[in-house]
């Protein structure tokens, strides 16, 4: 009884937090080369509305580097954890991608950016 009753306040706390707005400035550096809505118009980067489940390298008008080509290819697909590992370091991910940004080595930070991504 006690068990569940521990299991069911864990459950409400995560649920709480994830009810919890997103910190939206994250993405602010991400603009210049990201858009958030499909009518933003071509970025230099890919349009991320919708990236979570969807294919690497998803975007019809996007030119990607062969290295998320073949990720595609491959049958990769953006879930929040692919996302993460790609954001914490993309290179050693996909070797040869071409994304300019550094690695994002805050977790947190990490957190706040598919918080926005996920559309919350």
């Amino acid at each position: 009884m006690r068990l569940g009753i521990v299991v069911a306040a864990l459950l409400a706390a995560s649920g709480a937090a994830r009810a919890q707005p997103c910190d939206r400035q994250a993405f602010e550096p991400c603009q210049a080369c990201h858009a958030l809505t499909r009518d933003a118009g071509q970025k230099p980067g890919p349009q991320l509305a919708g990236v979570i489940g969807r294919p690497v390298a998803g975007d019809p008008a996007f030119d990607y580097s062969p290295a998320l080509q073949a990720a595609r290819d491959n049958g990769d697909v953006w879930t929040a954890e692919r996302l993460d590992i790609f954001l914490a370091d993309a290179e050693a991910m996909y070797p040869g991608q071409w994304m300019g940004s550094p690695p994002i080595r805050s977790a947190k930070l990490r957190a706040d950016l598919l918080c926005v991504l996920g559309g919350r």
